[in-house]
């Protein structure tokens, strides 16, 4: 397979994003890294790695990418995104437009404006998803929906760019030692204080099995340098898959739910999770 020297990376300014962007330039990429932040940009700024201000919901920075990027465009990673959780009954609807705006909404943005480079040098697509697009779990209902939600974008656009050969992957993480699963317990205690009274008593012994639940999981995070060298795969891979899962914990939850009748499957995770 031919070199494959430049790629965008969307939310390099932190966590997986910052991870990828630093290990692709070691291996050797130009990484035109974007950023929301000026600070963020300065922080990540080295030989390899151009910072460019962009806030994918933005669309006059989605516009201005044709200035900003090299001429020959070889790949993009579209790895930013947000998390809104808390039970589905009480995620205010702006909380809700906005996941899907930045998981969803975003990530086409962004591909939509790089694709004719991708066109031109038969480049790469990775969408950075998580096994979250594949197993839903309570009160993450918002962002399973964006993440089940990009997993069947990819598998169309795939389908869709075969004539030009412009290969589509999705990089499935399961939990990483980020700052997501670090200030998880925080989350939890915010989430669940922006509650009503009534819908604190009806969903209180859910938040204690919840944080019972984030505890054993964030004993059990992988680091993100894996999701790091499965993107690195997937923009070098001869052959590269449509999916790359990341993580003991992800596998475990795809095998199960595979196997498991939906109606054990649910009882399980439930009684994981502090339910009934």
């Amino acid at each position: 397979m031919r070199d494959l020297p430049s790629v965008l990376i969307t939310g390099a300014g932190r966590g997986i994003g910052r991870v990828t962007a630093l290990a692709l330039a070691e291996a050797g990429w130009d990484v035109i890294a974007g950023v929301r932040k000026e600070a963020d940009g300065a922080a990540i700024a080295r030989p390899g790695v151009t910072p460019v201000l962009l806030d994918v919901t933005d669309p006059e920075q989605v516009a201005g990418l044709g200035a900003a990027l090299p001429a020959t465009l070889d790949a993009v990673v579209n790895n930013a995104g947000i998390v809104v959780s808390g039970p589905l009954e009480t995620v205010p609807l702006d909380d809700l437009r906005r996941q899907l705006d930045v998981n969803v909404v975003a990530q086409m943005a962004v591909t939509q404006a790089v694709l004719p480079r991708l066109r031109a040098s038969r480049g790469r697509i990775v969408f950075v998803s998580s096994v979250s697009g594949r197993v839903s779990t309570p009160f993450t209902g918002p962002y399973n929906a964006s993440k089940f939600a990009i997993e069947a974008l990819a598998d169309a656009l795939r389908i869709e760019l075969r004539p030009w050969s412009i290969a589509v992957s999705l990089v499935e993480p399961g939990s990483i030692d980020t700052d997501l699963w670090r200030g998880a317990l925080d989350v939890a205690d915010t989430t669940e204080a922006a509650l009503s009274p009534e819908h604190r008593a009806l969903y209180g012994e859910r938040f204690v099995g919840m944080r019972k639940a984030i505890r054993r999981t964030q004993k059990q995070t992988s680091p993100p340098e894996k999701v790091a060298a499965a993107v690195l795969k997937a923009l070098t891979d001869d052959r590269p898959r449509a999916r790359y899962l990341i993580g003991a914990d992800a596998r475990v939850q795809v095998a199960l739910r595979a196997a498991l009748p939906t109606r054990a499957f649910d009882a399980a995770v439930s009684r994981l999770t502090g339910g009934q």
